[in-house]
């Protein structure tokens, strides 16, 4: 079965990371000619794209498939996908992300591939962006969800959400949980010289945050609460994980007296790095108002740190309020303060939930299972359309082209 992905950009991100993970491990399957295709990925949020150049015949970039919307750009980029398209000839497409995810699809039906699948690693419209940008995003999943044979999404909420806006039906959504290689995280330790290294203290209560320093992640809510869990828990502090056009901003605002000596910035670090981060952690705080589910809940829970969480999206299918950690309303500054205060008077409670997740975790995150839901939905797909046992060769060998 010939199989073209498409995602946007291979920044260092939870989608990205799912994407890439799928693409490796159903190459590995019998039958299966899978390749990527991508646009430029620039900026301080850091690059994948190095896990993928060198695997012959994957990698497909095209320099029009730009992230802001730009309609010349976008139009370059539709022609190039179609272009593409047709002369790879792919049984089934599958788009990720927002802007390769309406171009893709709707570039895979002009190229007439037979079956499209779309995942949703996180909504496209919502509370978080205003409403001429919601009718807009709205619109054009719509449009697009025309033209697509079945969504897979991270959590049950994008569903919800989707069908709400009277974007596909029920039947057509397939749940797949954004897995990962456990064993990093189900072995990672706390490391006391690593700490120190970060200016961590043997008996200071760690607050982690892993995120783009950019809006909509959370990091105001967390520093509006700082003042106060600092008065009431002198021994806190708060290490943020990740790099973005935010940092600057960030770090003045850390700045003031109340708030000096007590928050890290790390910077960009590589995904093999994360682990070792949340083993620093006593608790992982995840406040984002636009995620699916992201990845670094169940991370965090495979290393047996517990969560604090906004009740958004998809959040509450991993963060399980008062067995692997707390969902807090968006916005309420008091509950916040408050779960994270009783999690660090109690380091019974905290390994409590630590543990509860990482059973939790292990049942429903692995790499392997994140794979072979893929597979077989590609099969089940193709049997309901009687395409079964359409293969091709591999067209190309070169490491990677560029296109358009």
């Amino acid at each position: 079965m010939r199989v073209t992905h498409v995602i946007t950009r291979l920044i260092v991100g939870g989608a990205q990371e799912n994407t890439i993970a799928s693409v490796l491990g159903l190459r590995a399957k019998p039958g299966m000619d899978v390749n990527l295709v991508a646009g430029p990925t620039q900026g301080r949020e850091g690059s994948l794209q190095a896990l993928v150049a060198n695997e012959p015949g994957l990698l497909v970039l095209i320099p029009s498939l730009v992230r802001p919307i730009r309609p010349w750009s976008d139009w370059v980029a539709y022609r190039s996908l179609v272009q593409y398209l047709r002369s790879r000839r792919p049984l089934l497409v599958h788009t990720h992300s927002g802007k390769a995810g309406v171009l893709g699809r709707l570039a895979a039906h002009r190229a007439q591939v037979p079956l499209v699948v779309h995942s949703i690693h996180g909504p496209s419209f919502g509370d978080f962006q205003g409403p001429m940008a919601n009718w807009m995003f709205t619109r054009a999943e719509r449009v697009a969800g025309g033209y697509t044979t079945h969504f897979v999404v991270v959590a049950d909420a994008m569903k919800q959400q989707y069908l709400k806006a009277n974007i596909g039906s029920s039947e057509r959504y397939t749940r797949i949980f954004s897995g990962f290689r456990l064993e990093p995280f189900l072995e990672a330790r706390r490391d006391p010289s690593f700490r120190r290294e970060l200016g961590i203290a043997e008996d200071d209560f760690v607050v982690g945050k892993v995120a783009r320093l950019f809006e909509l992640k959370g990091h105001e809510e967390l520093l509006a609460a700082a003042p106060t869990l600092i008065r009431q828990c002198p021994r806190i502090k708060f290490l943020f994980v990740g790099d973005g056009p935010w940092r600057e901003r960030l770090e003045n605002e850390t700045a003031r007296s109340e708030l000096m000596g007590h928050f890290i910035f790390t910077g960009l670090i590589p995904p093999e790095a994360v682990p070792q981060h949340l083993a620093c952690m006593d608790v992982l705080v995840h406040l984002s108002r636009r995620e699916g589910l992201a990845r670094v809940l169940p991370q965090a829970l495979a290393a047996g740190i517990p969560v604090v969480a906004a009740d958004r999206d998809g959040a509450g299918e991993v963060c399980l309020d008062d067995r692997s950690g707390y969902l807090v309303r968006p916005g309420d500054d008091e509950l916040l303060i408050n779960r994270l205060l009783r999690l660090a008077a109690s380091p019974i409670l905290r390994r409590q939930l630590g543990d509860f997740g990482r059973a939790f975790v292990k049942e429903r995150f692995a790499l392997d299972r994140l794979v072979e839901d893929q597979w077989f939905l590609y099969r089940r797909l193709a049997d309901e359309a009687g395409l079964t046992g359409a293969t091709d060769e591999r067209p190309n060998a070169n490491p990677a082209i560029t296109i358009g």
